[in-house]
């Protein structure tokens, strides 16, 4: 029997009340004076011994109402078996997810995360289907299903830890959410069986703060799947890392000179004091005199350092941090960014120091940058181009119209591959027969035979209002943030048919629909013809934001682009040039061990950075970059589980919640079972029998004592 409100039962402790009762026997404080009785003297009342009990079943049945009422109260009901764990005894399918990132080399984590491992493995039964896998950047699998029932039952822990054992932390990055979401589908692909025992993801980390959990953003989680966390705590909370602040287009090509990098420190740090310094191949100490760095924990400070170049330094090429406990995020690999030196070509006759000319705004748009130093070479428009120039410009500019001989020489040129960015002005001074100038050199380059032009002076101003943004030239402008032209007046331009023009593609029109940016595929190359100019005399293009990234646009699409970035994250992917340096060789490169690697000529990246450092690939010149790693790795304060859950995953504290639910609905059943049964209604029956009974036999004993009472009533001392 049980009861569905227990604490009721406690009112059974009363029947100690009636035992006492009859214990005592006191003298009634009640008197009542008789004067016929006044003379004679008291004597005190008959009293029997305190431990004595008289009347027992008068006593019995009081205590019994008392406990029927007691049990009534608790609500009492015949319990019947509920079966809420419709799981129970069922084979349990396990995958354990073993963090093997940067972040768990530090101290004892690695061997903890093992233990963990063992410990949850011998838990299993031989019913029991167990993967294991490990996971960083990439989830790669050590133990699947198929091989974990195919060994002996009584071999397959021996065999998960062997595998487990030539496993080590690498260098990558954590990507927890991939990892979790490739558990949950390796768990939901039962190849059509139907499985009725529970399914558990067991999550063995350092849960650091830095873990990427992106993937999880939306994913729909399948049902009846749990995700249980099983964390390892490093020995030592001390860690400060450093990090290498990425160059910037935009930054000072003098700032080349100092090498800036950012010292970090971790929230629940006890260290703040550090040291940061360059450091030879070995990396066991600085080289020269170290610049000491103070970083409250939780913070973080830039330290530029100057380059160390010179003779007799040897090969200095990392930075070091010193004073930290934890040291596998204390060496940051720098190699100089190269710089791209693309050549302009500029046919005018205008001069550089004149602010009414385009050469002055030219020249001033293509300014230095830490990774590219355009140099703008100025032509006069009759002078022949020599073969070194034609050879490395990248992009010819034409202002003014050219001589026919010039004119067929750069014909040659955009058909051999290279583009011409001809601004169609009139010649100095508004001479008439600029037009017809500009309108052969513009013939004798797309290879027509003659093209007409016309001046256009619009009333007030004119605007771009049609513009392809599909082009490559506006690409960069798509964004409807940057896509505004509207506020860039064309007081004149050069009206142009270009419907007479073959293949000719109009990738802007002013809004009186006269063509305005022109482009012409011409043999390899392409020549794009502005119907108006830049300088002041024709618009205000130059003064304008669009100006500079209109320019490099064009220089980009001309195949001068900036060199690829010297700086990657370890598993970063590495693109290779178009070819390899020889005919029929693949590529060869060097990894920071010293070993080589060999690739296949029509390899076009590189995939294989899983370790820091700088690698080499053999080619003329030779290319170099470096491989860091992932600053996220550095941060190593635990993150709180609350996040896992903010995104859906099921994780054990779910469970338990479920569990509560699942006891309440326990409890619901009980409830609604005790109210069908009503035990209740026959204790408050029996209780009212009882005190039937218990009156009927205290009246008759009351009686009985009043006899007594009255035949010694004559025994009264005088």
């Amino acid at each position: 029997m049980s009861f569905l409100a227990p604490l009721f039962l406690l009112g059974g402790l009363a029947i100690a009340l009636p035992v006492i009762f009859h214990l005592i026997r006191r003298t009634t404080k009640d008197r009542t004076i008789f004067s016929s009785l006044m003379f004679l003297l008291p004597s005190p009342p008959r009293l029997t011994r305190r431990s004595r009990l008289e009347h027992i079943l008068l006593l019995a049945l009081r205590c019994l109402v008392l406990c029927l009422l007691a049990v009534g109260f608790a609500r009492p009901f015949i319990k019947k078996t509920v079966s809420n764990d419709q799981h129970a005894g069922a084979p349990k399918r396990i995958v354990i997810l073993v963090d093997t990132s940067a972040s768990m080399r530090r101290a004892n984590l690695w061997s903890d995360a093992r233990d963990k491992v063992e410990s949850i493995l011998r838990k299993t039964s031989a019913a029991d289907q167990v993967a294991i896998s490990t996971f960083d950047r990439q989830v790669n699998p050590l133990v699947t299903f198929d091989q974990w029932n195919t060994a002996p039952s009584g071999e397959r822990v021996s065999l998960a830890t062997q595998r487990l054992k030539a496993t080590s932390p690498g260098w990558s990055a954590t990507h927890l959410g991939n990892a979790l979401v490739s558990a949950a589908e390796l768990l939901a692909d039962t190849d059509g069986k139907t499985t009725t025992g529970p399914r558990q993801i067991v999550l063995i980390t350092d849960f650091q703060e830095g873990s990427r959990l992106d993937q999880l953003q939306g994913y729909e989680w399948p049902k009846g799947i749990e995700v249980s966390v099983e964390p390892v705590k490093a020995q030592h909370v001390n860690n400060a890392a450093l990090q290498l602040v990425t160059d910037s287009d935009d930054a000072d090509p003098k700032a080349s000179a100092s090498v800036r990098v950012r010292v970090s420190n971790a929230a629940d740090s006890k260290r703040e004091q550090f040291k940061v310094g360059w450091a030879p191949a070995d990396a066991r100490s600085s080289v020269g005199k170290p610049i000491e760095v103070y970083v409250p924990p939780g913070q973080s400070r830039i330290v530029a350092l100057p380059s160390v170049e010179g003779p007799g330094m040897g090969l200095v090429d990392r930075i070091i941090l010193q004073g930290d406990d934890e040291d596998f995020d204390n060496t940051v690999f720098v190699i100089p960014p190269e710089i791209a030196r693309p050549v302009v070509v500029y046919l005018g006759s205008d001069s550089e120091k004149d602010a009414r000319q385009p050469l002055y705004f030219l020249q001033r748009a293509f300014q230095e940058t830490r990774r590219q130093a355009v140099q703008v070479l100025v032509r006069p428009p009759a002078t022949p181009l020599t073969e070194g120039e034609a050879n490395t410009a990248a992009l010819f500019v034409a202002t003014a119209p050219l001589p026919e001989p010039q004119a067929k020489a750069l014909h040659d040129q955009v058909a051999a591959g290279k583009n011409v960015l001809l601004v169609l002005a009139p010649l100095p001074g508004g001479a008439g027969g600029g037009f017809v100038q500009g309108a052969a050199t513009l013939a004798r380059l797309l290879g027509v035979d003659s093209l007409a032009v016309e001046e256009a002076r619009p009333s007030n101003y004119a605007m771009l209002a049609e513009i392809d943004f599909r082009h490559p030239l506006f690409a960069p402008f798509a964004d409807p943030r940057f896509s505004d032209f509207t506020k860039i007046h064309f007081w004149k331009y050069r009206r142009l048919d270009a419907t007479t023009i073959p293949n000719a593609r109009v990738v802007a029109k002013f809004d009186s629909g006269d063509p305005a940016v022109v482009d012409v595929p011409v043999g390899k190359g392409r020549v794009i013809v502005l119907t108006s100019g830049w300088q002041s005399d024709d618009s205000q293009l130059a003064l304008s934001t669009k100006f500079v990234p209109l320019l490099y646009s064009i220089l980009d699409l001309s195949g001068a682009a900036t060199p690829p970035p010297v700086q990657y994250h370890v598993g970063d992917v590495v693109p290779l040039a178009s070819s390899p340096p020889g005919r029929g060789q693949g590529w060869v490169l060097r990894a920071p061990d010293g070993s080589q690697l060999n690739l296949s000529p029509a390899e076009t990246n590189f995939s294989q950075t899983m370790t820091p450092g700088i690698y080499s690939v053999d080619s003329q010149p030779s290319k170099r970059f470096v491989v860091n790693l992932d600053a996220a790795e550095s941060r190593t304060a635990p993150l709180p589980l609350e996040e896992l859950e903010r995104l859906g995953a099921p994780v054990g504290r779910q469970t338990q919640t479920v569990a509560r639910e699942a006891a309440r609905k326990v409890q619901l059943q009980t409830a609604e079972l005790e109210g069908r049964q009503k035990l209740w209604r026959w204790f408050i029956v029996a209780t009212l029998v009882a005190l039937l009974v218990e009156t009927w036999l205290a009246g008759r004993t009351a009686r009985r004592l009043v006899t007594p009472v009255e035949a010694t009533s004559g025994n009264v001392a005088v």
